[in-house]
């Protein structure tokens, strides 16, 4: 045991000494509904979520590419933050802890993954495991990128007959808080235990933060609901006490369970439509109360559809989230891809900020996290970079109106490019926002009754069609014409004070 806390020591104070070039001012903070760094600015946290083998207890990927290779393509790819797991119990084992990659591959039959490491991370293989979750810590902070242990259990639920002591869990979250309070791109730790009812959720949780407080009081507190970690409703009428301040956050989890058996087989519209529904109902109210809400996306980023809806809410309500994970069979998830990358770096500067002062409203594309834009009077509408758009306005009119100017926009036939006019009182210019299921269509009628829908065609013209899934296909993707109206704040954040739990 001794051996093993030397060698820890020395590792986290070389890791300590790393240079660290990020381009906020840490430690992080809350204030009101919002994550700020030290000087009081916002920062947006945007992560993806590295899961651990939950056998072996090694971050998944480094059997298939290095581990320097796998950090630089998350920070290329737009990321700003990895939710990094780590099992709890692990960093409450020290006999466990100290059992090197090798001998974890070994006694568990994994020759495959044994040899894939060998190739790929070498110099990792006779590390013990908590020294490997240190190097991968040691990586992320080479390429300027934040890191919240998501600490997770090996045998889940957590105290739900699984035979694990609670007090193990609070021991476990301890050290590995302590472990990480002199590294300073370790930002946050997420407390998951995945309890069943209210009673024990509020007395674990709260032994749990104010452990992870007490250790580390630098780090984020982050706490999730119940069962799945998609309920966090019963918090209006009874708050988690605590006591300290400025620090805690809650997270709320998009699953396929929020849509229930529609998620395979309904239309797009009513499925977003119901993950909405649900998650606000749930726990996303508490965002709009004053609660700072970390949402973490696990349906993954390949599926299209479910990824414009979540795109949709992360514009209108602006919250800090976390995305898929990446694939244990090269580490990568699509990182390759530089439109998925866009999406990521565009849906960072869209959205309001910590302002609370002077707004405006854009009008934002989900399917590719763009506004729409003017170039001139005579050139159509289309989508580009929302931090070029102007201010919007919606008037009780239903018109959609360009701030400062007599413009509105305006549909003039079906399959027609949408247009500004000056004349907002002719038919195509009254625009209804929630007229689908998923509140993301923008539609209007014209001079003959006919209605049509607001549409983004392959150049990214805005033009005006008839409305997709309007049946009940399953199969028809509507992102073209998912739209959503979300507030901009110009003003710099003036810094307030730090608040976890409104009044």
């Amino acid at each position: 045991m001794g051996r093993f806390l030397s060698f820890s020591f020395v590792f986290l104070s070389v890791l300590c000494l790393l240079p660290l070039n990020l381009v906020v001012a840490l430690p992080l903070h809350t204030s009101s509904r919002w994550i700020v760094d030290e000087d009081g600015g916002r920062v947006k946290l945007a992560c993806v979520n590295w899961p651990a083998d939950k056998e072996s207890a090694v971050a998944s990927g480094l059997g298939h590419r290095p581990i320097g290779s796998i950090s630089e393509r998350i920070a290329a790819a737009g990321f700003n933050c990895v939710r990094l797991a780590f099992p709890v119990l692990l960093a409450a084992d020290q006999s466990l802890a100290s059992l090197t990659v090798r001998k974890s591959f070994q006694r568990l039959g994994l020759l495959d993954s044994l040899a894939g490491f060998q190739a790929n991370n070498p110099s990792m293989l006779d590390l013990p495991l908590i020294s490997a979750y240190q190097a991968v810590v040691s990586s992320l902070a080479e390429n300027n990128l934040m890191v919240i242990i998501d600490s997770q259990l090996r045998s889940e639920p957590c105290f739900q007959g699984s035979g694990i002591n609670p007090d193990l869990w609070v021991k476990g979250l301890t050290r590995l808080a302590t472990m990480f309070s002199r590294v300073p791109n370790v930002v946050g730790m997420c407390l998951r235990n995945e309890l069943r009812n209210v009673k024990d959720w509020y007395r674990y949780m709260q032994k749990g933060a104010e452990a992870v407080h007490s250790a580390n009081p630098d780090v984020l507190v982050i706490i999730s609901g119940l069962g799945d970690g998609i309920d966090l409703s019963f918090l209006l009428n009874q708050q988690l006490e605590l006591t300290f301040t400025g620090k805690l956050v809650l997270e709320m989890r998009w699953r396929g369970s929020l849509a229930g058996r529609a998620r395979e087989t309904g239309n797009p519209n009513k499925v977003c439509g119901r993950v909405v529904n649900s998650l606000m109902r749930r726990g996303g109210v508490l965002l709009q109360k004053g609660w700072p809400l970390m949402v973490v996306n696990e349906l993954g980023a390949d599926d299209n559809r479910h990824l414009n809806c979540f795109f949709g809410l992360a514009a209108e309500l602006d919250f800090d989230w976390a995305l898929g994970t990446l694939e244990e069979t090269n580490g990568l998830m699509n990182l390759k891809n530089s439109s998925f990358s866009q999406r990521i770096s565009a849906l960072q500067d869209a959205g309001p900020n910590a302002s609370g002062n002077k707004h405006h409203i854009i009008i934002s594309h989900p399917s590719t996290d763009q506004c729409i834009l003017r170039k001139s009077m005579y050139e159509p509408l289309q989508l580009g970079p929302c931090t070029q758009s102007e201010a919007w306005g919606y008037t009780p009119q239903k018109t959609l109106k360009l701030k400062g100017t007599y413009f509105c926009l305006q549909a003039v036939g079906l399959g027609k490019p949408g247009k500004l006019s000056i004349i907002c009182n002719l038919p195509g210019s009254n625009w209804e926002i929630g007229s689908s299921d998923s509140k993301m269509y923008l539609s209007t009628k014209l001079g003959d009754g006919t209605t049509v829908c607001l549409d983004a065609d392959s150049s990214n013209h805005i033009v005006t069609v008839t409305c997709k899934c309007s049946s009940r296909d399953h199969k028809c993707d509507p992102g073209s014409q998912w739209f959503k109206i979300a507030d901009i704040y110009l003003s710099l954040f003036t810094k307030t004070n730090s608040s976890d739990q409104p009044s």
